[in-house]
């Protein structure tokens, strides 16, 4: 753990004026987005109950809201960490995209 050091500035400390302004940034990130969304410092997790064609539906068309809030707000998901957990018995495991992938 680093040292308390004093500031001699007004301007807050990096962590602090990073994590006030992240949440400032993707504030509304969650606009319109019909599944359940859950941010967390840098992480993003869309979660949905397919059980029938219409939620799968509805996930990929969340995913695309994202990925065009993403693209007017000059920011990227990294796609080569976004996974799908699917679950039950029995599950069609649908395949979904982001952007191109």
């Amino acid at each position: 753990m680093s040292k308390w050091r004093p500031v001699t500035s007004g301007i807050p400390q990096v962590p602090v004026l990073g994590l006030a302004l992240s949440d400032i940034f993707v504030g509304d990130m969650d606009s319109r987005i019909e599944c359940i969304l859950s941010k967390f410092a840098n992480k993003t997790k869309l979660c949905g109950v397919v059980d029938t064609l219409e939620g799968r539906v509805s996930i990929q068309r969340d995913l695309d809201r994202l990925e065009k809030w993403a693209y007017a707000n000059l920011m990227k998901f990294n796609k080569a960490k976004c996974k799908i957990l699917h679950m039950g018995w029995g599950n069609p495991k649908y395949k979904y995209r982001l952007g191109g992938e």
